[in-house]
């Protein structure tokens, strides 16, 4: 199906790059790169040009987030996904408890569940639906996602945890910068770079409460307790306090970040909320009117403000659909997360992706629906 249809040149997006990850990098923040020439890549990373542009990320997540007094901001390589790893053998003393609602929540339970000194439980929500997070005694740690990229489920609340017993930790990978939430209720907040930050992969940023700081460094001073170097967050941390990373960075991906920290910086974190708002508006409107679409997430207030999950009539098939507008330059990767199994449009609106373009998606989509 859709084979026959050629979309009007009015609906072709200036940008087709709708994927929940890695996202729309601007052509813009790549000639900035390009003209620093021989002054940053190539440079060691023990070095002032390198340790400057891991500051100037660092301070600027600072201010952007509005960390608390005595939180710090620790980087290195792997990714978020490395952290379920260095979280569950470096942060949890004895017990987690997962609040899990899709495939990457999931994950992360799955690996502290393989960690034999670890008691490792999940609250499981069916996929769609929110695990909402609550403080329970009995754990040490308590592990949550604030948007979970595979169904486009946001978590609405956070419980305020007075102990300091209990750490809370969450994935903010695809909403990080994007979606609200009060960090000073996290101990160990942490995000990839290649979602709302526009960077690549490979690189994971976290916001370290001075709870979750004396944690782990207690718990690596543990004789019995091994951890593979890479994975010690004693190293981390105090690689991060020298601006640096422990082994040696992708020197591009901290630019990209930080060139799109300072874009969002500068309109103001409360206006990337309001944009994202709009956008989000915008698609789940559109998906309530629509008689051959539906928003896969039911409840409104759980529906994410960056990654929209759309179902669509069985009738239309999205793969289909996904193809043409992909060989017509309108929308590149707005497939359903393959392990969903849904016949669903799955269509990220980072900072960087233009209402403007979001609404000739939507009217793309309804031509070829509707003339099909």
């Amino acid at each position: 199906m859709f084979e026959n249809i050629t979309f009007p040149k009015e609906l072709k997006t200036t940008d087709p790059r709708f994927c929940c990850g890695p996202s729309l990098v601007p052509p813009s923040h790549l000639q900035s790169l390009a003209e620093t020439g021989v002054n940053l890549m190539g440079n060691s990373h023990r070095k002032s040009a390198v340790k400057n542009l891991i500051k100037d990320v660092q301070e600027g997540m600072k201010d952007y987030f509005q960390l608390p007094d005595g939180y710090e901001v620790v980087v290195g390589n792997g990714g978020a996904t490395l952290l379920w790893d260095m979280i569950g053998l470096g942060m949890v003393e004895k017990s987690s408890l997962h609040y899990t609602c899709g495939e990457f929540s999931s994950k992360w339970f799955k690996c502290h569940n393989q960690i034999p000194w670890i008691e490792a439980t999940d609250i499981k929500a069916d996929y769609g639906f929110c695990a909402q997070p609550q403080a329970k005694e009995g754990f040490d740690f308590i592990a949550t996602t604030l948007n979970e990229t595979s169904t486009g489920v946001q978590i609405s609340d956070l419980p305020k945890l007075n102990s300091k017993d209990v750490l809370v930790g969450m994935d903010a990978t695809s909403g990080a910068g994007q979606i609200p939430v009060d960090v000073s209720k996290v101990d160990v907040f942490y995000f990839s770079a290649q979602k709302v930050f526009a960077s690549e992969g490979g690189t994971f940023i976290s916001f370290l409460s001075p709870n979750a700081i004396e944690r782990a460094l207690k718990l690596a001073e543990e004789k019995n307790r091994y951890v593979p170097e890479i994975l010690k967050w004693s190293l981390m941390i105090d690689n991060s306090r020298k601006n640096q990373t422990y082994n040696t960075p992708s020197v591009s991906t901290f630019f990209l970040v930080n060139e799109q920290l300072k874009k969002m910086s500068s309109l103001g974190r409360e206006n990337v909320y309001a944009q994202a708002k709009e956008k989000a508006d915008l698609l789940y409107s559109w998906a309530e009117e629509k008689p051959y679409l539906s928003c896969y997430v039911k409840n409104p207030q759980e529906r994410s403000l960056s990654v929209a999950t759309i179902d669509l009539d069985e009738k239309y098939p999205a793969g289909d659909l996904t193809k043409v507008l992909r060989e017509q330059n309108i929308a590149y990767d707005v497939d359903a997360y393959r392990k969903l199994g849904r016949n669903q449009l799955r269509i990220a609106f980072f900072h960087n992706i233009l209402k403007e373009d979001i609404q000739k998606l939507i009217k793309a989509v309804d031509y070829a629906i509707e003339n099909a």
